[in-house]
């Protein structure tokens, strides 16, 4: 089987984490999402991959080239504008020629996506919507079908109290190709808000595909921290992570530990970290290469990037670091807070909660 995969967008919700890089190649559990992205794929059997790009579309192309180091093919597709979730696959129509995957490319999951396509099959459908429930169905758009699992409808946000459903699409599709006729080249179209009512409108064979599998979107910073906490607590699985050497006890040690820092796992260190006298670090939490925990700091559930230099007595809880920044002593960054690549954050400083910090400043 074939897949596209939509990595064109912006990753707006993620910044300033974004700022320099593109949201599939921000780091999960210290390697880039696009790679937990192919492996599930791959896991799957589905090694034809056809990727969207738009944003600065070289960092994936330049990385990951042809697809071959990770047993799969890619083949790259350039949007000069944004065409949207149904024009970006139109965009790539050229290298489809049968039923393929779509899948949106900021989203973890265990969806067996075999399964999905025996039921597409099963059901002679020209388009098949993965769904998930949702707590709060006001906050996502639900997809009402048919008691033989046709979708009926689609309602963008229904006012509380009247989802006639808490199934919302989850940004996995099974589609033949007779289904992009009805999108234009080059024009901008959704297939939530466009192709999927057009097609309902014509008696299209559109069906959904309910699961309860374990599904996230990576889109915002509380969901990056959260997928990689369900990472590491086995929440969730990811062939990937299987791949990571951890200890025993749940979390690789670091190059360098004093004998009185405390490590309090799961936690995941990348290579070269150093952990000071007294420090303490608490898990689930991510240490990217070459950081530096100085004396007596506390590291709580934070996702930290690489080559971080934490100064002295700092405390950092439920928080993101982003590359080669410098935190200075007794600093406190509380709860929520995203700092982007190359900040210094001076002596003393107190980052409020969720507070943001862009790239290349100094607090």
């Amino acid at each position: 089987m074939k897949a596209v995969l939509l990595v064109g967008g912006e990753g707006t919700r993620l910044r300033p984490l974004t700022c320099h890089t593109v949201k599939a190649m921000v780091p999960i559990l210290n390697r880039p999402f696009f790679e937990h992205l192919l492996e599930y794929l791959s896991s799957n059997d589905i090694d034809d991959i056809v990727v969207t790009l738009c944003y600065l579309p070289d960092r994936i192309e330049s990385r990951f080239g042809n697809g071959r180091d990770w047993g799969v093919k890619l083949a790259y597709v350039m949007e000069e504008t944004p065409l949207g979730t149904a024009g970006a696959v139109k965009n790539a129509e050229l290298h489809l020629d049968g039923p393929f995957f779509v899948f949106n490319g900021d989203i973890t999951t265990n969806i067996d996506l075999r399964a999905m396509l025996s039921f597409h099959r099963r059901r002679g459908a020209q388009a098949t919507i993965a769904l998930t429930p949702v707590e709060n169905p006001s906050a996502y758009g639900v997809v009402e079908t048919t008691g033989d699992g046709r979708v009926k409808r689609f309602i963008e946000k229904p006012p509380p109290g009247e989802a006639p459903t808490n199934l919302s699409n989850v940004g996995i599709y099974i589609l033949g190709p007779s289904v992009l006729e009805g999108a234009s080249q080059g024009v901008p179209c959704m297939f939530e808000h466009h192709l999927f009512p057009r097609l309902l409108s014509e008696g299209a064979a559109v069906y959904a595909y309910p699961t309860t599998d374990y599904w996230i979107d990576i889109g915002t910073p509380e969901k990056y921290r959260q997928v990689q906490y369900d990472l590491l607590t086995e929440k969730c699985a990811s062939s990937l992570h299987s791949k990571i050497t951890q200890t025993k006890g749940g979390h690789a040690a670091p190059t360098s530990c004093h004998p009185s820092a405390v490590v309090e796992g799961p936690v995941l260190f990348g290579d070269n970290c150093y952990i000071g006298a007294g420090a303490c670090i608490k898990g689930p939490a991510v240490l990217g290469d070459g950081c530096r925990i100085s004396d007596g700091s506390t590291i709580d559930k934070a996702i930290i990037w690489r080559n971080v230099r934490v100064g002295k007595e700092v405390s950092i809880r439920e928080s993101v670091i982003g590359d080669n920044c410098s935190v200075g002593d007794r600093s406190i960054i509380e709860s929520g807070s995203v700092v982007g690549d190359n900040v210094v954050i001076t002596e003393g400083s107190h980052l409020q909660a969720s507070q943001k910090v862009w790239p290349d400043t100094t607090v």
